[in-house]
């Protein structure tokens, strides 16, 4: 048996007898494993407070650099480490020949007293447990200078001085693990300069977390070597990596016994570009700065909890109670799932301290809880589960890059210690793109979770839609909310969608907050206001979770849009602040569904790829057992199950999210020609249509045949031509001339040859002029309607948001609906089509009643009026009236018919698990 394999049974030993085999919290931080064995849980269930690395998690461009890297890991990675060290030596101010990569500095460590041979190796205890291990690996003898609690364990450089003898290498961890005491950098310097004959190997692991802090790196004296991790900064431990700074002869010897190949292709790429990117780092100095000082400020309230002074990213302590160090840590770990650091392994240290990692906000609030009920303390709440850290800069191109701050911060929750939320539990529904059917399930949960008598209510914090609905309080949200209202069998509220996005041209919005009408913005504009948008949208979900049992959230087009991630506010960063595990639906119709699951996940950042559960395929035509072999693909690709394969559902009878549908012409008939028999409704497809669903009604009755107009000759044979709502009416008036449109509805109207009907927007079209004086949608001059009815509009700044009932006087039936619009429209009194109760106005007919419009968006969805309306189509055309109600709209049978093939297809015990019942 050689010398090196003495050494190595030698170090097994030496591990046994400092305890790092045991079972409880000694030992190196961070061994999920044993942890999660100790307590019972699956490694992910564990809050790991004992291991230091940063709460940022990695950077966001790690995952792709690491996906590029794959495919050269057909060739031996660079024995030199050429680009990796050029990289470091230009973030250090040294010069590559000065700096040794390696395996995690743990390796270098380890390599020092081989390379160096010193006599002995002087350690300042307590330290880090593998200085000690590291010299008896290699046979050397280990002298201790013991650091005194009464000084906070700080190093006094004349005792230092007067200890170091010719020969010794003498490690000093700046700061020191694990009391985080930072030595006098030049003072550690001058003795070092004074002691030529012996090595100093600064241990700087830590040293990235302090701000301001300078390196001892390339203003050392030649005796100095500078140990760097990068594991811990950049929050790799699983990668590994570090490097150690000397002086050329000095790094050349330590490189000399370090095995080639030890830095993988992977982390020499990662760690090339990790030095470079200065935003991660200063907005990780600024999180762990903020953050330490109110967990020590908590933990330090504490009765009998010591706290030491120290300025790393973690806090070290003792319990001077009848507590434990090792009895609190194994409570901690088997009652709340939660890990931290005993220290009694250390040398100089007993069972009573202890040392935590500073984690997030929520994450320290979820320790002090725990730590507050197991020592018998007052309780103190735990923080609110809100982002800390602004979403961090797009991929990392391979060129420097120039990173600026985040336009949108999702602010870090109240400080610890200060009153939280009850957490209601939350599902929330993302898809691999717009439309991919979220919207639906959202409500088809809703109406399951209500079924099984839980009190749910629906919620997203932005929708951007032209297809909305007015609240019984006056208050205008998406029309899918008020749909997923219905579900849940509530009054829908504005609170179940803060922020309502109304697109008037191709870069501006108008913007709705809590159902009022804020301003039109463009990009620019409403990424500047998302500060004051985001804290109504705390408040609204806040205040709507406190009512209710569950909450399903549903997000908007793709969580993976990496131009948007960054000011992002309805996805991943909504779902965190909720604690709603995702569930990202993808439509299997389009194809390529499974490429966009895993494309999704490949483009989030690891704390939203931990918020993912799973997958849910929608719309599919087929066998769902065939689907088996790309689900186990998934599974293993991705480590998230599919908990669902949702069939296409045809004739869903409820209406849609927005115009997608609309537009992409899946609504559209099967055959263009109208059937004997049936009537033909032709609906004009305007570009800024709005309220669209107003036609669904129409969708149930056996004597209709619906067309989409897309083009003036797709007009031909209709018996009726409905003109839409707009949000862009003087803009729509304009598409309608220049395609001509409006010369061929003008035409039909005329001759009687089609009953022409206008709605809000619609109607504004079909009188005289509409004027804008406050450029409510344009320049603000008058532009001349089609002139059609005998009525002039005035846009004005206040939107009238109202729900309506009213009669239509030809018929005399009862109509209902709600109404949006900022026109006033004025209109001779004997030309009313529909009137209020108090005699107002809300439609205007032709003399023949053959040309009419209104303001009343659902005036169809009342079955009588709409069988009038029908039969007297049917009448003109030579067909007999049907004289009954042919077909009830209520989507209630509907709703219930979605929950049924929903909860057949989803894992519903999965849901309800992920809702922690």
């Amino acid at each position: 048996m050689d010398s090196w394999e003495k050494s190595s049974l030698f170090l097994v030993w030496f591990r046994v007898f400092r305890g790092e085999n045991k079972t409880d919290m000694s030992g190196h931080g961070g061994n999920l494993e044993r942890l999660a064995a100790a307590a019972g849980l699956p490694p992910a269930a564990i809050l790991d407070f004992s291991a230091n690395l940063n709460p940022l998690g990695p950077p966001e461009w790690l995952r792709p650099v690491v996906s590029r890297c794959v495919s050269e890991l057909v060739h031996y990675p660079d024995p030199d480490c050429r680009a990796l060290r050029e990289a470091l030596a230009r973030a250090l101010g040294v010069t590559p020949a000065e700096v040794v990569a390696g395996n995690g500095s743990n390796e270098l460590l380890y390599a020092l007293p081989r390379a160096l041979n010193p006599a002995r190796m002087l350690l300042c205890t307590p330290c880090y447990g593998d200085y000690e291990a590291a010299a008896v690996a290699a046979g050397v003898p280990v002298a201790k200078l013991p650091l005194a609690p009464e000084s906070g364990f700080q190093v006094d450089p004349g005792r230092l001085a007067a200890a170091v003898a010719a020969g010794d290498l003498v490690v000093v961890g700046t700061p020191n693990n694990p009391t985080g005491a930072l030595p006098d950098l030049a003072a550690l310097l001058g003795v070092a300069q004074r002691h030529p004959a012996a090595f100093f190997a600064l241990d700087e692991a830590f040293l990235d977390f302090l701000p301001d802090t300078p390196t001892a790196a390339g203003r050392s004296p030649q005796n100095v070597i500078v140990l760097r991790s990068l594991t811990k900064f950049y929050a790799i431990p699983g990668l590994r990596l570090g490097c150690c700074v000397a002086a050329t002869e000095v790094a050349a010897r330590i490189r000399a016994v370090l095995p080639d190949w030890s830095v993988n292709r992977i982390a020499q790429e990662v760690g090339r570009l990790a030095v470079q990117d200065a935003e991660y780092a200063r907005a990780t100095r600024e999180l762990v700065g903020r953050n330490r000082r109110e967990l020590a400020a908590a933990l330090g309230a504490i009765p009998g909890c010591t706290l030491f002074p120290g300025t790393a990213n973690y806090l070290f302590g003792r319990l001077d109670g009848a507590v434990r160090a090792g009895e609190l840590a194994t409570r901690l770990l088997r009652r709340h799932g939660i890990a931290i650091r005993v220290c009694d392994n250390y040398d100089g240290l007993d069972e009573r301290y202890f040392r935590v990692a500073v984690r997030t906000a929520a994450e320290n609030g979820r320790l002090l809880a725990a730590m507050h009920a197991e020592l018998g303390a007052a309780p103190a709440p735990e923080a609110a589960a809100l982002p800390d850290e602004a979403p961090r800069p797009a991929p990392l191109p391979a060129a420097p890059p120039d990173l600026g701050p985040a336009l949108f911060t999702v602010r870090s929750a109240p400080a610890v210690g200060t009153p939280r939320r009850r957490r209601t539990p939350a599902i929330m529904f993302q898809g691999t793109s717009s439309n991919a059917g979220k919207s639906v399930l959202t409500a088809a949960v809703c109406r399951i979770l209500l079924q099984d008598g839980l009190r749910v209510a629906p919620f997203k914090a932005q929708n951007m839609s032209l297809n909305s609905y007015v609240t019984a309080s006056g208050g205008e949200i998406g029309r899918a909310q008020a749909l997923q209202a219905q579900a849940c069998r509530l009054e829908p509220d504005v609170r179940m969608n803060p922020i309502l996005l109304k697109p008037n041209s191709d870069t501006g919005s108008q913007v709705i907050l809590r159902g009022k009408a804020v301003a039109n913005m463009d990009v620019r504009r409403y990424g500047d206001y998302k500060a004051e948008a985001i804290r109504a949208v705390l408040e609204c979900y806040d205040s709507l979770a406190a009512e209710h049992d569950a909450i399903i959230l549903e997000g908007a087009g793709s969580p993976g849009e990496i131009n948007l991630k960054r000011h992002d506010l309805v996805n991943m960063a909504m779902a965190r602040y909720a604690a709603a595990p995702v569930l990202l639906v993808g439509d299997i119709d389009r194809g390529g569904v499974y490429a966009a699951f895993v494309g999704t996940l490949e483009v989030l950042a690891e704390w939203e790829r931990e918020l993912v559960a799973g997958f849910v395929v929608n719309r599919f035509r087929g066998d769902a057992s065939l689907l088996q072999d790309a689900h186990d693909y998934l599974l293993n690709h991705t480590g998230r199950p599919v908990l669902g394969v949702v069939p296409y559902l045809k004739n869903l009878g409820l209406p849609e999210e927005d115009s997608v549908e609309f537009k992409s012409g899946r609504t559209d008939p099967a055959g263009a020609a109208t059937a004997a028999g049936r009537v033909t409704i032709a609906v004009v497809d305007l570009p800024h249509i709005s309220n669209f669903t107003d036609i669904d009604a129409f969708r149930g009755e056996p004597d209709v045949q619906l067309k989409i107009a897309r083009r003036p000759a797709d007009l031909a044979n209709a018996d009726a031509i409905i003109l839409p709502g707009s949000k862009n009416t003087i803009g729509d008036l304009a598409h309608l001339r220049a395609t001509g449109f409006a010369e061929r509805i003008g035409d039909l109207a005329r001759r009687g040859a089609a009953e022409v009907v206008g709605i809000c927007g619609g109607f504004q079209m079909l009188g005289r002029t509409v004027h804008d004086p406050g450029g409510v949608e344009s320049d603000g001059r008058p532009v001349p309607g089609l002139a059609l009815l005998d009525v002039a509009t005035v846009m004005a700044p206040e939107k009238t948001l109202a729900r309506t009932r009213g009669v239509h006087l030809a018929s005399g039936l009862e109509v209902a609906g709600y109404e949006i619009h900022h026109g006033q429209t004025a209109a001779p009194a004997g030309a009313a089509a529909i009137r209020a109760p108090g005699g107002g106005i809300l439609g205007v007919a032709s003399p023949e009643g053959t040309i009419w419009g209104t303001y009343l968006h659902g005036v169809f969805d009342a079955d009588a009026f709409r069988r009038w309306f029908l039969d007297r189509l049917r009448t003109r055309k030579g067909l007999p009236p049907l004289g009954q109600v042919c077909a009830r709209y209520d989507i209630e049978p509907a709703l219930d018919r979605l929950a049924e093939v929903v909860r057949a297809s989803l894992d519903m015990n999965a849901l309800h698990r992920l809702l922690g019942r």
